[in-house]
């Protein structure tokens, strides 16, 4: 397996300390949420990406990627009944794409429930056709970075918007396009009616990347959730890309979070 972890974990710390103290710890991977390094991330200049991806080289960690890719932005929605609207949230999402692809990575995770909720007074059969169409504007960047949008289903509990792994599926087959894949997360996953692991295999056809949590909001290991089946079922769809720790929990603090997590999965593994 290959471990990340999300930098937001690491609240208040310098780029270049989380990046060490990841890697003393065994990680090699560091996914990025955009507001931890400003408001947009056109706000980012290109010598500050190059010295972000410098500074994560130098402590042997790769850039993987970007979450959170709209929160805390203001006039961007995946389901906007706005042409004008779904066309500006497309050409960011593009950004977004060359920003990780400036940082070494090729993963964006799409969730960002807010700004993807239906809109009142539509259905979700035109929530998915006005996402088609929000989504189209960003696939040339895709292209030209070879980075992967992928398409992250959450819980009724956060929007009312591509809440299995089955309708992200049905929504990248739709779209047809070769990087946009599915997004697994266990918390997510935990809602649903299958087992984790069987969602898992389910959907081998389009899962290209993975967050590990415990549907209590914190890191694996740290609920009830039995990791050992999920990596069974991992192997068993010849999963190859990153395991990446997210938590929404951020108690005890940033260090044990990380150093406890990735013990649990090494044992797990």
């Amino acid at each position: 397996m290959r471990y990340a972890i999300c930098n937001e974990t690491f609240d208040g710390w310098d780029h270049a300390r989380v990046c060490g103290r990841v890697a003393e710890l065994g990680y090699t991977g560091l996914e990025v949420a955009p507001f931890t390094l400003a408001p947009r991330i056109t706000d980012v200049s290109a010598a500050r990406r190059s010295e972000l991806r410098r500074q994560a080289e130098a402590a042997g960690v790769r850039i993987i990627g970007l979450h959170w890719l709209l929160a805390k932005t203001e006039g961007f929605h995946l389901t906007s009944p706005d042409p004008a609207v779904r066309r500006r949230t497309g050409e960011y999402l593009a950004e977004l794409a060359t920003a990780a692809a400036d940082l070494g990575g090729d993963v964006l995770v799409l969730g960002s429930p807010v700004q993807r909720n239906v809109p009142e007074g539509h259905t979700r059969a035109a929530a998915d056709d006005f996402a088609v169409d929000t989504l189209s504007h960003c696939l040339p960047a895709l292209e030209r970075g070879r980075v992967y949008l992928c398409l992250e289903p959450l819980t009724p509990a956060e929007t009312n918007f591509m809440n299995t792994a089955a309708e992200g599926a049905a929504l990248c087959r739709r779209l047809g396009h070769p990087f946009v894949r599915l997004h697994l997360d266990v918390k997510a996953m935990s809602a649903e009616a299958a087992p984790t692991p069987d969602v898992i295999r389910a959907n081998r056809e389009f899962f290209h990347h993975f967050h590990a949590n415990d549907p209590n909001k914190r890191g694996p290991g740290f609920g009830a959730t039995d990791f050992k089946p999920i990596f069974a079922a991992l192997r068993d769809v010849g999963y190859g890309g990153w395991v990446s720790v997210e938590v929404f929990d951020y108690s005890p603090d940033p260090d044990t979070i990380a150093r406890e997590s990735i013990r649990y999965m090494r044992e797990c593994e």
